[in-house]
């Protein structure tokens, strides 16, 4: 189901956020935004990664993508001038979908080094699959996953509070831990010219 119709809906999404990058004040701007957070966490508190976490499987090719477009761009340690910068400059760029990420390196990113996270959730499933006696679908199930992490990372949990949960204290996780969340209504060509455009203006 590829040809003309479904590029151009792609480039029309694109576009869409080029015209929003070129007139959209700072305030509101989400590639301008997203990338002043880039700069804050990476040269201001010296944070060295970004974990890219898209609750999709289709978009498992979008941290390796952004991966090269932006530690190729913004891996610069030197100024136009060739002169050394007296700051770190771009990210260690990394991610996995969803729930294979939770079962790799979440365990680091809630408990290790602080690594900025970008949680991105589609509201939409392309193919939800409804099994018999299951009260939700496999994409709701995602999608509680999808919200939870983001806010684990934003309170943590005290050891008292799992002590009244009931689980082992050395599972306790601080929080105050920086991520953001881009929430698409459909993974369609047009969202993913426009979550390409993001990036690349971001970058």
């Amino acid at each position: 189901p590829y040809g003309f119709s479904v590029i151009e809906k792609f480039l029309t999404g694109a576009r869409s956020i080029d015209q929003h990058f070129h007139s959209a004040s700072f305030e509101s701007n989400i590639p301008v935004l997203l990338g002043l957070l880039s700069v804050w966490n990476v040269s201001f508190l010296g944070y060295p990664a970004r974990a890219i976490l898209p609750y999709t499987q289709a978009l498992e090719k979008l941290a390796p993508h952004i991966q090269q477009v932006s530690m190729e761009s913004n891996g610069k340690g030197v100024s136009i001038d060739g002169v050394r910068l007296p700051f770190e400059a771009g990210e260690i760029d990394f991610g996995e979908p969803g729930t294979n990420g939770q079962h790799s390196f979440y365990q680091l990113i809630h408990q290790g080094r602080v690594i900025p996270c970008d949680f991105i959730g589609i509201v939409k499933s392309q193919q939800p699959v409804y099994l018999k006696d299951e009260v939700v679908n496999n994409h709701d199930e995602l999608m509680s996953n999808f919200f939870a992490q983001p806010d684990a990372l934003a309170y943590g949990k005290t050891p008292e509070q799992l002590q009244s949960e009931n689980v082992a204290p050395h599972l306790t996780f601080t929080g105050n831990r920086p991520s953001l969340s881009l929430l698409l209504p459909s993974l369609d060509a047009y969202r993913i010219g426009q979550l390409l455009a993001i990036y690349e203006h971001r970058i």
